[in-house]
């Protein structure tokens, strides 16, 4: 149940304009905004209480969030009231409730080994297509479209390949690779060389390049690479 924060305020009603300054708090902070409202009645001093609304939080709960992640969708700010001397509560500014959604997938954390290929490594086929097709349906190249992927969530993020059965296609993952920082990567492909590991309980990750001679490839190589699932697929 929602707790409302009175708070009283003696103010100049002047002919025409009554002007209200009340404090509104979100979280820690705390600000102090004018608002103005018409009034007709003449000069005096009088008494006018005013009433913060408090915001509610709107939870969602997700599969594809791994468990203990949760991700604020909207930002929530507490309204502002007053009653007037009819004894009428005026809204001033209405709350805006936050948005959250609550992870209830799988587990999130890995750590393994991580690589680097280029559309023209030996054995692929130098045109770039990828494994898994966008959210839309299409096909994705690396030699047409870059190695990297403008997700509707997450924005601009890396390629990575990695065992479909495990890390199903459009999943999201946080990498830390000691060599490259800290970035985030979408799985778009696979290969062998991952399932195989995968199988053997080892997660191996192949990080996508447009070309193999690529001077920035081998920094990719490292075999404590922590793996962080944000969004489980599409």
């Amino acid at each position: 149940m929602k707790k409302d924060h009175l708070r009283y305020l003696v103010v100049p009603l002047l002919i025409s304009l009554l002007t209200i300054t009340g404090l509104i708090t979100s979280g820690n902070l705390i600000s102090e905004t004018k608002f103005e409202v018409k009034n007709l009645n003449q000069t005096k001093n009088s008494v006018a209480l005013t009433k913060v609304l408090e915001y509610d939080t709107v939870k969602t709960y997700n599969s594809k969030i791994p468990t203990g992640v949760t991700i604020t969708k909207e930002e929530g700010h507490n309204g502002l009231a007053y009653v007037d001397e009819e004894n009428n509560e005026q809204i001033i500014e209405s709350p805006k409730n936050a948005e959250i959604e609550i992870g209830t997938g799988d587990k999130a954390d890995y750590v393994g080994k991580m690589t680097g290929y280029g559309a023209d490594c030996a054995g692929c086929s130098g045109a770039g297509t990828l494994a898994c097709k966008t959210e839309n349906g299409s096909y994705y190249s690396l030699t047409r479209d870059g190695m990297t992927y403008n997700d509707d969530e997450y924005g601009e993020v890396r390629i990575i390949a990695a065992a479909l059965d495990k890390f199903p296609c459009g999943t999201i993952i946080k990498v830390d690779n000691p060599n490259l920082g800290t970035f985030n990567a979408i799985v778009l492909d696979t290969g062998s060389a991952m399932k195989n590991a995968w199988e053997s309980g080892i997660v191996h990750m192949d990080l996508a390049y447009v070309t193999e001679t690529d001077p920035a490839i081998h920094l990719s190589t490292s075999s404590n690479v922590k793996y962080s699932v944000q969004r489980w697929g599409w």
